[in-house]
C-alpha cells in the first residue's frame, strides 16, 4: 500500500489548528490521501474483526462511485416528530462540519467527512421489533472510509477530539489505518447457511388488501394509486454472514445500487434499480421508474415484453404519475429541469421498468436533504397523492416498512451526495432475513397479477441468500 500525500496528517491540522486559533474544544478533524488501487469489498470484509455492526458499502449503478466505512465516531438519529427529521439531521450535520478541520487538497466525490444511513419510510408507522436499532432518521460518520471515484482510491480518516489530544490519537490511527490496509488482501472463508422456513404469513390478507385498495381506488376520484408492500421472513441454522450476502449482491446485480447498512447486530442491505436524487455541486439528478414487466427468456422475447411494457397503458398512466410528481418537486429546487418526452427501459437481471430521467440545475450551495425531503415518497413507492395514499398504506399494509422502499445513502460536508429508493432489499438480523416487495395498486389492478409481481421482486435478496426456490 502506498499514498500520496501533499501534506503529513499531524503537520497538515497542527498548522490548521494554529491558523484558526482553535480554544482545545472537541472538533472534527478530517484527513484525506490518495493511494494505490483497492478492492471495495475486501476493505469492507477486513472491518469485520474491530467494526462488527458498525461498517457501511455502498456501490452507485453507474461504476462512478464506491464508498466503505468503518467504524462509528458520530450518529445523526431524530425520534423528534414535532421537527422535520431532514431539517434536523442537516442541522446536527451542519454544526458538526462548521468547526470541523478538514484536510482535503483532491477534486473527487465521496471524500472528507461523509455521513451514511438513511431514513425510514414513514415515521408514523409503529416501529416493529426488528427495526428497533434504527430510527426514522439514521446516520454515522466513519472513522476510516475507503472511496473509489472514477477508478482513483483515496482514504478518509476522520476522528473527534480535543485539539491537545490530537497527536496522540492521529498516531494510533494511523498504525491501525495502516494495519486494516495490508490485511485488505487476505481471504477469509465463511460457512454458508442453510434455509430452515420460509414464512409468509397473511398472503391472502396482503390480495385482500389489494382489493380493499382498488375499491377504495375507485370510489375516491382524487386517489389514484396506493403502493402496497408484503414481508416474508427467511429463518436459517445459523447467524446468517452479511459479507456473504453483499458479495453476492455485487456479482448478482452489477446494474443496480449496492447498499450495506450495519446497526449493532442487524444490517440492511439491498440492490436497487432506482435512484431518488443525486446531487454534485449544481446539477440534480432524480430518476421516475415504475411500471415493470418480467425478463425474456431470449432477447427476442426480452425485447417483445419491452415492447409490451412501453405500450401498456396501466404501466404509462403509472409511470406519468412518477414523473409529473418528480417534475413539479424538482421544480420547486431548481432553476431548470429537463424530462424526456417518452419513457425509456431499464434492464435488470430479473426484471424491466419504464424509466424517465430528470435533471435540474440548483444552487451548489443546497443541500441533497432538501431534495429527499421533497421527493420522498414517490407514487412509485407511496401512491397518489401521498397525503390520501399513506393512510390507505397503514390501513391495510399491517407492517412496518422499516428502511425498505425510503431513501438510503451518503451526504458530505459539501452539501453533496445521493440516494437510493431501498426496494429489492431485506434486514437481516442474526438467523433470521425480512424481505419486502410491493406493487402499485391502480384502479384496474388484479391481485393474483400483483401477487406474481412481487414473487419477482423477491428474486435478488432470495437468491443472495442463496436461496431461489419459494412458493
Amino acid at each position: 500500500m502506498s499514498t500520496i500525500k501533499s501534506q503529513p496528517i499531524k503537520e497538515a491540522f497542527i498548522q490548521s489548528i494554529r491558523e484558526k486559533q482553535h480554544d482545545k474544544q472537541t472538533a472534527l478533524f478530517s484527513y484525506v490521501e490518495k493511494i494505490d488501487w483497492m478492492d471495495s469489498l475486501q476493505f469492507y470484509k477486513c472491518g469485520r474483526a474491530l467494526y462488527a455492526g458498525e461498517r457501511f458499502f455502498w456501490k452507485d449503478r453507474d461504476g462512478e462511485v464506491e464508498i466503505v466505512g468503518l467504524g462509528n465516531i458520530y450518529t445523526v438519529r431524530n425520534e423528534n416528530k414535532d421537527q422535520s427529521r431532514y431539517t434536523a439531521a442537516e442541522k446536527k450535520w451542519n454544526d458538526m462540519i462548521e468547526s470541523a478541520f478538514i484536510h482535503n487538497s483532491f477534486d473527487a466525490y465521496g471524500i472528507g467527512p461523509v455521513l451514511f444511513g438513511g431514513f425510514s419510510f414513514d415515521p408514523e408507522q409503529r416501529q416493529e421489533e426488528e427495526w428497533s436499532t434504527f430510527s426514522s432518521a439514521f446516520f454515522y460518520l466513519p472513522e476510516y472510509m475507503l472511496t473509489i471515484y472514477e477508478g482513483e482510491c483515496y482514504v478518509t480518516t476522520n476522528v473527534i477530539c480535543p485539539s491537545d489530544e490530537l497527536e496522540e490519537l492521529i498516531d494510533k490511527l494511523e498504525v491501525k489505518k495502516d494495519c486494516l490496509l495490508s490485511q485488505v488482501n487476505i481471504e477469509r472463508s465463511e460457512e454458508g447457511t442453510t434455509l430452515t422456513s420460509l414464512e409468509e404469513k397473511g398472503r391472502e390478507q396482503w390480495k385482500q388488501a389489494v382489493d380493499q385498495a382498488v375499491k377504495q381506488i375507485r370510489l375516491d376520484g382524487d386517489l389514484k394509486k396506493v403502493v402496497l408492500a408484503r414481508k416474508i421472513v427467511a429463518n436459517f441454522d445459523q447467524e446468517i454472514a452479511h459479507d456473504q450476502v453483499l458479495e453476492r449482491l455485487i456479482e448478482q446485480q452489477p446494474d443496480s445500487f449496492i447498499f450495506s447498512l450495519e446497526v449493532m447486530e442487524s444490517c440492511f442491505l439491498g440492490a436497487s434499480p432506482e435512484r431518488l436524487v443525486r446531487k454534485r455541486n449544481e446539477i440534480a439528478l432524480s430518476t421516475c421508474l415504475a411500471g415493470s414487466i418480467r425478463r425474456g427468456q431470449n432477447d427476442i422475447e426480452d425485447a417483445a415484453l419491452g415492447n409490451e411494457l412501453l405500450n401498456d397503458q396501466k404501466n404509462r398512466i403509472e409511470h406519468d404519475y412518477v414523473v409529473q410528481m418528480i417534475k413539479k418537486e424538482m421544480e420547486r429546487l431548481c432553476y431548470t429541469v429537463n424530462i424526456p418526452s417518452v419513457p425509456g427501459l431499464m434492464k435488470v437481471r430479473d426484471i424491466q421498468h419504464l424509466y424517465t430521467p430528470v435533471t435540474g440545475f440548483t444552487e451548489e450551495n443546497r443541500s441533497i436533504l432538501q431534495f429527499v425531503e421533497r421527493l420522498h415518497p414517490t407514487p412509485a413507492l407511496g401512491g397518489l397523492p401521498n397525503e390520501k395514499a399513506l393512510p390507505v398504506i397503514r390501513q391495510l399494509e399491517g407492517m412496518d416498512r422499516g428502511f425498505y422502499a425510503a431513501p438510503v445513502g451518503w451526504m458530505d460536508y459539501r452539501k453533496n451526495g445521493e440516494f437510493a429508493v431501498a426496494i429489492r432489499s431485506g434486514l437481516l438480523s442474526k438467523q433470521q432475513a425480512f424481505l419486502y416487495a410491493g406493487c402499485g395498486i391502480v384502479a384496474d389492478s388484479e391481485a393474483e397479477s400483483e401477487l406474481a409481481e412481487t414473487r419477482i421482486k423477491l428474486r435478488p435478496m432470495l437468491r443472495a441468500l442463496g436461496e431461489i426456490a419459494h412458493e
